[in-house]
């Protein structure tokens, strides 16, 4: 688990800049959803070709945040990442070709083929949770999930962030859903980097320009406000 928050002298700068520290204070429950990024066995399992060791470490938050939004009716969204292959070609090239080592390739290919991906065995799921499926980084661009759509659908308008990678894909889709428009938290106790130099350099960067980061603690309070 990560021991690290933002800085202090972060926190000087947005409170000159603004005059308070967070965005948000009240979230109404009947229009948030919380969307949890990438906690599949590609992330999270021992030895798997893109281990976040972290993720495993925030099982136990996710889990507790869970249960309590979930008796708030707040709707919980799994986002899991698949990637199609047709022989030696994927539908995502410029990944499979440029980030990914080629004595690794053929094992994250394999670990992140469609119809495999389930939800990682340690977290808690329950039947109204939705799960969908994305194809890049972003589960918010178009053509990579049809995420906006459900949340549109749904009514909310206020997205907590979880999952992993705190630096990759959940600072992607958490910045593409300010762009369209939606309320975000950083859920900052509920999210892995591979170091804490790179979950905290999103935290600072997002309290600052593009949303909230709060604690699943202080993101309950915030729903039970008013």
């Amino acid at each position: 688990m990560h021991k690290v928050s933002v800085r202090q002298h972060i926190i000087d700068r947005v409170m000159a800049r603004r005059g308070r520290y967070h965005w948000f204070d009240r979230l109404d429950p009947a229009r948030t959803a919380l969307v949890v990024i990438d906690m599949q066995s590609t992330f999270c399992a021992p030895g798997a070709p893109a281990e976040v060791a972290g993720s495993r470490a925030i099982v136990p938050q996710i889990n507790a945040l869970t249960r309590q939004l979930r008796q708030r009716g707040v709707p919980i969204i799994w986002i899991l990442h698949a990637n199609s292959h047709l022989g030696e070609k994927s539908d995502w090239e410029i990944f499979f070709d440029n980030v990914v080592a080629s004595e690794v390739r053929s094992r994250t290919i394999e670990s992140l083929l469609p119809g495999r991906q389930q939800v990682w065995s340690e977290l808690e799921t329950a039947p109204n949770d939705l799960t969908l499926v994305k194809i890049r980084y972003s589960a918010m661009i178009s053509g990579s999930s049809s995420l906006e759509r459900v949340l549109r659908n749904l009514g909310v308008d206020t997205v907590l962030i979880a999952g992993t990678k705190t630096n990759v894909c959940c600072e992607s889709t958490a910045r593409d859903a300010m762009m369209l428009d939606f309320k975000v938290v950083m859920v900052e106790d509920c999210m892995a980097a591979l170091s804490d130099e790179e979950h905290l350099a999103t935290l600072e960067t997002f309290i600052q320009q593009f949303g909230d980061v709060m604690t699943g603690a202080e993101v309950l309070q915030r729903l039970g406000a008013g």
